[in-house]
């Protein structure tokens, strides 16, 4: 399975997937995937963007060095803030706002976990909710368009 955004699959027919790829053109192994091994939470919302994730279903991984599992965190932790850790973000999203094309080579970021009241001073609490991951973006490195449904 992937872990992606609700936004990123929502309405396609299809989605290619790419494993093992730092460089956006050259996967190890790639899949189309049609709509039907797509699933969308059925509470995903795309006025408020709740609970904006969804599986996709790939035939089968040969894990390599470049490919591998993802631990989720465990149940116990299911209501943690994460606030002060720091985490990465990747993706091959635009380098900055007024960038036309997207990166070649994967990028990424470390950010720190800052907490979700913070983030609700900007963006409201009508968006920002208990299930949001807030990360600070100090020296405006940050995620960019075309970074959604990736790992952080």
């Amino acid at each position: 399975w992937v872990v992606t955004a609700a936004h990123c699959t929502d309405g396609i027919l299809s989605v290619t997937v790419y494993l093992g790829a730092t460089v956006r053109t050259s996967a190890e192994v790639t899949y189309k995937v049609s709509n039907k091994n797509i699933i969308v939470h059925s509470g995903w919302n795309t006025n408020n963007l709740r609970n904006d994730i969804s599986l996709i279903k790939i035939p089968s991984v040969v894990y390599s060095a470049k490919i591998q599992p993802v631990q989720l965190p465990a149940i116990s932790n299911s209501y943690s803030t994460y606030s002060g850790d720091y985490v990465i973000a990747s993706g091959w999203g635009r380098m900055s706002d007024s960038a036309t094309d997207v990166a070649k080579d994967l990028q990424w970021a470390r950010m720190q976990v800052i907490e979700n009241k913070v983030c609700a001073a900007t963006y409201g609490t009508s968006i920002v909710v208990d299930s949001n991951i807030c990360v600070s973006t100090p020296n405006a490195v940050s995620t960019c368009n075309g970074d959604s449904g990736g790992p952080l």
